[in-house]
């Protein structure tokens, strides 16, 4: 099964919350430091997975926001 890229959104974003608790709470240096590489590792991964996904819609720039249409 092929994960969707909204998994590596939530997962990256779980990983450096956990590296910003960790640092504030005073784990010591290379957990934090393991933690922050992984964390831009997956932030990379992350952004190439979002930019390649097949996601299509019917939006256009006329629709304006999708939360808020306005009536043509």
């Amino acid at each position: 099964m092929r994960t969707s890229s909204m998994f590596w959104v939530i997962a990256t974003t779980l990983t450096l919350l956990t590296v910003t608790m960790a640092a504030s709470m005073g784990f010591a240096f290379h957990w934090v430091f393991y933690l922050t590489v992984a964390g831009q590792l997956m932030l990379c991964y992350m952004v190439y997975r979002v930019l390649t996904d097949d996601y299509t819609t019917d939006k256009t720039f006329e629709d304006f926001y999708e939360d808020y249409p306005l009536k043509p």
